[in-house]
């Protein structure tokens, strides 16, 4: 049974009839509408933790969607997924891949940040300084360019970019 059927609550229902209108209305080619309708049974998976069924939802609409933009946030769930599941240098690749389509896409950015923070963590915890440092360096790095996009988010990123010296003054200007 497709995933616009399973949907049991109040919700997930509203969402799929109005989905489903869109698409019928949509002056868009038929592979556009395939692809979001790809894309919407993969972030309802996903949103249920069905994360393979959500990545095959996703692999499909990445086939069949043509628009730039409309690809990097395929690419940025399918990144999520994998950061979830903890596999992060899938993520990063997915990541990294939906950058190149919308360079403005500060959470992955963010995300990226986050991933090589993570890293760094990992590398002080097992006394490897230099990994370490190169790590936190490149999560500055990230953080800074989503916060220079989105200047009023990621508060706490700026607070630790502060806090360890790593926040350029003239960032801003």
């Amino acid at each position: 049974m497709p995933r616009t059927q399973r949907n049991d609550n109040f919700i997930d229902k509203t969402f799929t009839v109005m989905a489903d209108l869109i698409l019928k209305l949509m002056p868009a080619k038929d592979n556009a509408k395939q692809a979001f309708a790809y894309y919407r049974d993969g972030m309802s998976a996903q949103s249920e933790g069905e994360y393979a069924e959500a990545l095959e939802n996703y692999e499909e609409a990445l086939r069949l969607e043509e628009d730039p933009y409309d690809k990097s946030f395929i690419l940025y769930n399918m990144g999520l997924i994998h950061a979830s599941n903890g596999e992060h240098d899938r993520a990063l690749s997915h990541y990294q891949q939906a950058l190149e389509l919308n360079p403005r896409m500060c959470q992955a950015l963010n995300n990226i940040a986050v991933i090589y923070h993570y890293k760094g963590e990992r590398a002080t915890a097992n006394s490897d300084s230099d990994t370490a440092e190169k790590m936190f360096d490149e999560a500055a790095r990230y953080w800074m360019e989503a916060i220079r996009i989105a200047p009023n988010n990621y508060i706490e990123a700026q607070n630790w970019l502060k806090n360890t010296g790593r926040m350029k003054m003239d960032m801003f200007f």
